[in-house]
């Protein structure tokens, strides 16, 4: 008998701590609260990219003042990892051993993304809209990582194919960054030119922590190129425009989307970056669209720092969140981890303020049953960082 008293106050015991009156309590999740976690360089060589982060936070505080996620606020947790993988997987580690993340949403940087990346979805841990689009999110798909951003190699044939279909260009370079971010520019670019019966004339790489890119541009100068692809970081890409007038090299400029906050480029680039031409993955910051209206009114007006802009950068980290705000809201009580997936696997055609978003069951031969975003659209830098639009939402076929 006292035995199996005591069995039974263990039982009972365990029960309490684990069962909750809407269900069995997950990780990151109390009758209250859901934990959620973002890494951002606020400083170091991509701290242009920084505002991602803050973009998501000002997001959050706007549904947590409407009520939260069905009575739930989201307690956000964001670090800066200086675009230091080594940061980002102790920072990672650190927050979601010591307090338990529910889900994990953006992140800026391939780099510090893949340094995570297995280790999340060993834990079966959420990772929704990384803040990059390199192929290793869905090739191959994992269950608990699903992608938003489009696909850099994707934006490199947008690109291409513009650039040899409307302008006439057909001698291509490309100066990358050399990791995984830049050489999936390169692959695009290559799958892209071939269809035309092209090459690129050069592929130049540069590393991260590089000073001096004069070596570089005239390697781009010396190939007789009309067009140059620049897949680098925000100061890389300013550099090699800047050096290019110096040299009186004067190509097309081609940018992916990570350079498309024209505002911030043309004031960096103290008026050089008029005339890029870049991909975009999410409306233009003035656009008419009610949603964008009232991002800016009730999460950026009210929440954001003194000195933020409303920029691509900065709505980014609203985009990039969306889907997982709305699954989370779709779960109602029952908000574990195995139910949000499932509600992101329904998810068709879900259109925030970036392109339209679907998601499959789990095939782990189907990369695109977590590729959510397969469009981008082009725009032009025109005078004092205004953006002219070339076309619609562009989708490149398998």
């Amino acid at each position: 008998m006292k035995r199996r008293l005591i069995w039974t106050v263990l039982m009972v015991t365990v029960l309490a701590l684990t069962f909750t009156p809407t269900g069995w309590a997950e990780e990151g999740v109390s009758a209250t609260e859901i934990q959620i976690g973002q890494w951002g360089p606020q400083t170091g060589p991509a701290a242009a990219w920084g505002s991602v982060a803050r973009g998501t936070g000002a997001y959050f505080k706007m549904i947590n003042a409407q009520g939260g996620i069905n009575g739930r606020k989201i307690v956000y947790h964001m670090f800066d990892d200086a675009y230091n993988p080594a940061k980002t997987k102790a920072g990672v580690k650190e927050l979601q051993e010591g307090i338990g993340m529910f889900a994990w949403v953006g992140g800026v940087g391939t780099a510090p993304g893949l340094a995570v990346k297995d280790y999340l979805m060993k834990r079966k841990v959420p990772w929704i809209g990384p803040s990059s689009g390199s192929l290793h999110w869905i090739t191959p798909p994992e269950k608990y990582l699903f992608t938003v951003y489009p696909m850099y190699a994707t934006e490199a044939r947008i690109l291409c194919r513009y650039a040899v279909e409307k302008l006439g260009k057909k001698k291509f370079a490309i100066i990358y960054q050399n990791d995984d971010y830049g050489k999936n520019g390169v692959k695009g670019a290559r799958e892209e030119l071939a269809k035309h019966g092209l090459k690129l004339v050069a592929e130049v790489p540069v590393e991260v922590k590089e000073g001096d890119l004069k070596p570089h541009v005239m390697k781009l100068k010396k190939s007789g190129a009309d067009a140059v692809l620049l897949w680098t970081s925000v100061k890389h890409a300013v550099m090699t425009v800047g050096i290019s007038k110096a040299m009186k090299f004067s190509p097309q400029f081609l940018s992916t989307s990570t350079c498309s906050d024209f505002v911030l480029m043309n004031l960096i680039s103290k008026g050089l970056w008029k005339g890029v031409i870049a991909t975009t993955f999410a409306l233009l910051p003035d656009s008419d669209n009610p949603l964008m209206k009232k991002y800016k009114k009730e999460a950026f007006d009210k929440y954001a720092g003194k000195d933020e802009r409303w920029g691509l950068f900065f709505y980014a980290g609203i985009a990039f969140a969306e889907p997982l705000v709305e699954a989370m809201k779709q779960c109602g009580k029952d908000l574990t981890r195995e139910n949000l997936i499932r509600k992101l696997e329904a998810m068709k055609n879900f259109q925030g303020i970036s392109g339209k978003i679907s998601y499959a069951p789990f095939n782990p031969k189907d990369p695109t049953c977590r590729r959510g975003q397969n469009s981008s659209f082009l725009v032009q830098c025109m005078e004092g960082g205004k953006a002219k639009k070339l076309s619609g939402w562009i989708t490149i076929g398998d």
